[in-house]
């Protein structure tokens, strides 16, 4: 996997739903743009919560609440400070200027500065969503074959 996980730990996700675009998150997105980074948060289809290195978060200055409204997957990029929050868009809402609003209020004690990113499985169904995607915020599409087709600060 192109992220760490804290010792011992392992994820297990649900089969189905939008778990299958975060499983390519995790290993096409971050080996691309977040290599080496550490994974923070990973949402599960079915529970929640099937990742969260709370203490990584804590030392990074933010504190979450259980009822806190977290992005799909959050991964420390530490080679530039970053902290990468990625909504898996499958049905529900990208990024939009209401979510990046939400997002930067839940993280906004990081001493790592924020990127946002929305991830589709495919142009179909970016193009579903695409007047509503925030200003500054990037997007990842899945089956795009050649990652410098895409136009992103995230170092292409």
């Amino acid at each position: 996997m192109p992220v760490q996980l804290a010792e011992g730990q392992k994820i297990k996700l649900s089969p189905g739903g939008q778990n299958i675009l975060i499983k390519k998150i995790l290993k096409d997105l971050c080996a691309l743009f977040t290599p080496g980074g550490n994974l923070i948060y990973v949402g599960d289809t079915h529970s929640k919560w099937a990742y969260y290195d709370a203490v990584k978060l804590a030392a990074l200055g933010v504190i979450i609440e259980e009822h806190g409204k977290m992005p799909d997957v959050v991964v420390h990029y530490i080679e530039k400070n970053w902290l990468v929050l990625i909504e898996a868009v499958t049905s529900h809402r990208p990024v939009n200027p209401k979510r990046r609003q939400e997002l930067k209020k839940l993280f906004a004690g990081s001493s790592a500065g924020l990127v946002f990113v929305t991830a589709f499985m495919d142009r179909h169904a970016m193009l579903k969503y695409l007047n509503d995607i925030s200003w500054e915020t990037e997007v990842w599409i899945a089956d795009t074959k050649s990652p410098s087709k895409v136009n992103s600060s995230m170092g292409l």
